[in-house]
C-alpha cells in the first residue's frame, strides 16, 4: 500500500476552502432561485405577502413593475419557485424524540435532494451572556421541531474561525453539538446588554472603545462574508440567519446625547455593509437578522448608579439609550433590507428563526435584460438600484435592492490533480456519488493508542474501473482521503493513502457481487464532537465518491462510564460442509460495514464497556431500544449484564442478539443504554446507537 504525505492533502483541502470564497464553483447550469447578474440577464427574487403577512402565490408578471436606476425594465422571464408546501402534513420524523432517544441516522444529501439551505450565524462577539443562553435554547428547539429532512444547515460563530462553515450538514447530532459550543465572548457588548450607568470616569476611554468595537465588527463582517461566499456553490435560494446585538454604523460622542460628524470609519462601515449585501445577492443568500434582546427598558434600572452625575444628565439616560439601541440595530436592518430579508426584534427567538427560514418556502423569480451601460468596465464599482412596484393594492414586496456594475464571477476549471479532486469532494457539503461509498465510524480505546475511531468503508466494486492483467487477473488503483474536523472546523486528523486492488480471475466476479470493505483506525488526540469526511477516487476513471458522519469521542476518565461503538452483523446459522461453503459466497450486506438484514433474521451485536467501578460480578444494567423515523417501536426491560470472570471490571465486552421478527422493512436505529444503578450521578450512564436497514 502506497502512502502519500498527509500534509499534501491537508494543504490542498485548506487551500480549496479559501479559494472557494473568491469564486463560484458551479459547473452545472444555475438552478431556479440562483440570482444571475451578467450582461445578458439580471435575475432577482421577490417575496410577496398580503396585509396579514401571508404569502401570495398566484401573481403573474403583469402584477409587477420592475425598475433599475429608476428606469422601468421589461420582464423577460418569470416563475414562482415553490421550495416547500407549508400546507403539507408535518413529517413525523421532525417531531421531538423521547428522552434518551437515539438521533435519526443522517443521510448524505445529493444536490438535487436539498430543499432549503440555512446558515445560522451567531455573532458571539456582539451578544450578551443572557442572549447567548436564550439563543442556544431556541436553536435546539428549531433543530428538533422545525428542521426538515431536505434541509442542510450550519451553525457558525463569528469568533470561531472560518473553518466552521465546513459543518454544513443535515445531521441533527452535529448541529446540537455545534450549538453546545456557543459561549459568551467578551466583545462589542457587555455581559448583560447595556452597561450600567454610574459615576463619570476620570479617564476618557471612548477612542479606545471605538477602535476596539471597529476591530470586532470587522471580524464579524469577514465571518459573514466568508459564509456567503462559501454558500455560492450551494443550489437554490439560501437563508442566512444572523444573531447579533450590535452592528452600529455611527459613533456617539463622549458627551451625552452628542453625535460626531460623519467620520471616515462610518463611511467605511457603510461601504463594507453594501459590498456584503452585494455579495449576498450574487450568491442567492437572503439575510435575516435577529436581535435577541427584543423590547428592552432603556431607562434607569436598579443596577445603575447616578454617582456625581447631575439630575439633568440622569434624565438624558432614556434618550441616550434609546438612540444607542436604534444605532446598534442599523447594520442588521440594512443587511436585511438590501437582501430581501427581514429584521426581527420581538423577543421570541424560536419563532423568529422559524419565520425567517419559512420565508423562503416560495418566491417569485423575475429576470430582465439590462441596459448596455450597466456593466461599464471603466466604472465597475457603480451601484445600480433595483426596485419592484406592486400593481395590486394591499401587497408587500420584499426583494434585493441592487447590485454593483460588475458581472458575476466566472466558474473556475474543474480540478485536475488527484489532491484537488479529493479536496473538492471533501469540502463539498453534499454527497459525491461517482463511486458509491458507505461510511461507518466506531469509537474505541486501547491502552497503547488511546482513543480511536475505527473507520469502515464499503465500496460497490461496479463503480471501479479494473484493468485486465496478462495473467487474467483484474486490478485497479484507489485513492483514499479522510479528514476529521473538530467543533471549530479545524482539521484534527487526516489520512491520505492509495492502494492497488488485485483479484485473481476466478474471484473477480465474486468481488463484483460482494463489494469491497476497507478498514483503518484514526487516532483521536482529544475528546469532543467531530465530523469525519471521506473521499474515495478511482484513479483510472477519476470518478470520486464521498461520505460524511458525525462521531462523538467521549472524555475517558476513571469516574465516567463509557461505551464503545456498536458492531452489528448477521448471526451465522449453524452449517457445515457444502452449506457452509455456500454461505461464504454471500454478499456483505450483513457485515458491520453495510448492516442490511432480512426480515425474520437475527442480528448479533457487540460493544465494550470502559470504566466500570465494579470488581467481580458486574451489576450494570442495559436496555435496548429500536427507533424508526424517530419513533420508539421497541424497548426491552432493564437487563443485568453478565461479565466473564476473566474480563477486567474496568473493561469488558458485551455481546447479544436481536431477532428481527414482526419487523417491517425500513431504516432503524438501535440504541443501547447502560447504567450503574448503584450510582446516582450523571457519569453513571452511557449510550451508543447504530443504524441499520431491514429488507423483505
Amino acid at each position: 500500500m502506497k502512502q502519500f504525505q498527509n500534509i499534501s492533502l491537508a494543504a490542498t483541502f485548506g487551500l480549496l476552502c479559501i479559494l472557494s470564497t473568491h469564486s463560484s464553483a458551479q459547473q452545472a447550469p444555475p438552478t431556479p432561485g440562483v440570482i444571475r447578474i451578467n450582461v445578458n440577464l439580471v435575475q432577482v427574487d421577490a417575496v410577496v405577502t398580503d396585509s396579514r403577512g401571508k404569502p401570495v402565490t398566484n401573481l403573474t408578471a403583469d402584477d409587477f413593475e420592475l425598475e433599475q436606476d429608476k428606469k422601468v425594465q421589461k420582464i423577460t422571464s418569470f416563475e414562482f419557485v415553490r421550495v416547500r408546501d407549508s400546507l403539507l402534513a408535518l413529517d413525523p420524523a421532525t417531531l421531538p424524540m423521547p428522552r434518551n432517544a437515539a438521533p435519526l441516522p443522517a443521510t448524505d444529501l445529493k444536490r438535487e435532494e436539498v430543499r432549503r439551505t440555512i446558515a445560522l450565524v451567531v455573532d458571539d462577539l456582539a451578544l450578551s451572556a443572557v442572549s447567548v443562553t436564550r439563543i442556544r435554547e431556541s436553536l435546539k428547539k428549531w433543530i428538533d421541531n422545525e428542521m426538515q429532512p431536505g434541509d442542510v444547515a450550519a451553525i457558525v460563530r463569528t469568533n470561531a474561525g472560518t473553518g466552521a462553515l465546513q459543518q454544513l450538514t443535515n445531521d441533527k447530532r452535529m448541529l446540537h453539538s455545534a450549538v453546545d459550543q456557543i459561549r459568551y465572548q467578551p466583545g462589542r457588548v457587555g455581559s448583560a446588554g447595556f452597561g450600567t450607568f454610574g459615576p463619570a470616569s476620570p479617564v476618557d476611554t471612548s477612542a479606545f472603545d471605538d477602535e476596539t468595537e471597529n476591530a470586532y465588527l470587522r471580524i464579524s463582517f469577514n465571518s459573514v462574508e466568508y459564509v456567503i461566499r462559501g454558500l455560492r456553490d450551494v443550489p437554490g435560494r439560501k437563508s442566512l440567519v444572523l444573531f447579533s446585538e450590535s452592528m452600529r454604523l455611527m459613533y456617539l460622542d463622549s458627551n451625552i446625547g452628542g453625535l460626531n460628524t460623519r467620520s471616515t470609519t462610518e463611511v467605511t462601515r457603510e461601504e463594507s455593509l453594501r459590498k456584503l449585501a452585494d455579495e449576498a445577492n450574487r450568491s442567492s443568500v437572503v439575510i435575516y437578522s435577529i436581535d435577541p434582546r427584543g423590547p428592552i427598558n432603556t431607562g434607569l434600572t436598579a443596577e445603575d448608579n447616578g454617582g456625581n452625575r447631575s439630575a439633568e444628565e440622569e434624565a438624558q439616560v432614556f434618550g441616550l439609550r434609546s438612540l444607542q439601541l436604534i444605532e446598534s440595530q442599523d447594520g442588521m436592518v440594512i443587511l436585511s433590507q438590501k437582501t430581501g430579508g427581514r429584521f426581527f426584534n420581538n423577543g421570541d427567538i424560536a419563532n423568529s428563526i422559524r419565520e425567517a427560514v419559512d420565508d423562503g418556502n416560495g418566491y417569485y423569480l423575475l429576470g430582465y435584460q439590462p441596459d448596455t451601460d450597466t456593466f461599464d468596465a471603466k466604472n465597475p464599482s457603480k451601484f445600480h438600484s433595483v426596485k419592484f412596484r406592486r400593481k395590486r393594492p394591499g401587497l408587500t414586496v420584499r426583494s434585493r435592492t441592487g447590485f454593483y456594475g460588475s458581472p458575476d464571477y466566472s466558474s473556475p476549471p474543474a480540478p485536475q490533480t488527484r489532491e484537488a479532486q479529493l479536496a473538492k469532494a471533501l469540502a463539498s457539503p453534499f454527497e459525491t456519488a461517482g463511486v458509491n461509498v458507505k461510511l461507518t465510524t466506531l469509537f474505541s480505546q486501547t491502552e497503547k493508542h488511546g482513543p480511536l475511531v475505527n473507520v469502515l468503508l464499503y465500496l460497490d466494486a461496479h463503480d471501479l474501473t479494473f484493468n485486465e492483467e496478462p495473467d487474467g487477473s483484474r486490478s485497479t488503483l484507489v485513492d483514499l482521503a479522510i479528514v476529521t474536523l473538530d467543533d471549530d472546523g479545524r482539521i484534527s486528523a487526516n489520512v491520505d493513502k492509495s492502494w492497488r486492488l488485485t483479484y485473481p480471475k476466478n474471484t473477480y466476479d465474486e468481488v463484483l457481487k460482494r463489494g469491497i470493505v476497507y478498514s483503518t483506525a484514526v487516532p483521536m488526540k482529544k475528546a469532543g464532537p467531530y465530523q469525519m469526511r471521506v473521499a474515495l477516487r478511482d484513479a483510472n476513471s477519476e470518478k470520486v465518491g464521498s461520505a460524511t458522519q458525525f462521531v462523538e469521542v467521549p472524555e475517558i476518565r476513571d469516574d465516567r462510564l463509557v461505551m464503545s461503538g456498536i458492531v452489528m452483523s448477521a448471526a451465522q446459522p449453524q452449517a457445515s460442509g457444502a452449506e457452509a461453503a455456500g454461505n461464504s459466497s454471500e454478499n456483505l450486506e450483513g457485515s458491520p460495514a453495510v448492516r442490511i438484514f432480512r426480515s425474520g433474521s437475527t442480528i448479533s451485536y457487540a460493544y465494550e464497556i470502559l470504566n466500570s467501578r465494579l470488581e467481580g460480578q458486574s451489576n450494570l444494567q442495559a436496555q435496548l431500544r429500536l427507533f424508526r423515523e424517530g419513533q420508539l417501536v421497541y424497548s426491552s426491560p432493564q437487563s443485568p449484564l453478565t461479565k466473564d470472570s476473566k474480563q477486567s471490571a474496568k473493561r469488558f465486552a458485551v455481546t447479544g442478539q436481536l431477532a428481527l421478527t414482526k419487523i417491517s422493512p425500513g431504516t432503524y436505529v438501535m440504541q443501547i443504554v447502560v447504567s450503574d444503578p448503584q450510582r446516582k450521578d450523571k457519569e453513571a450512564t452511557a449510550t451508543q446507537a447504530m443504524d441499520f436497514q431491514v429488507k423483505a
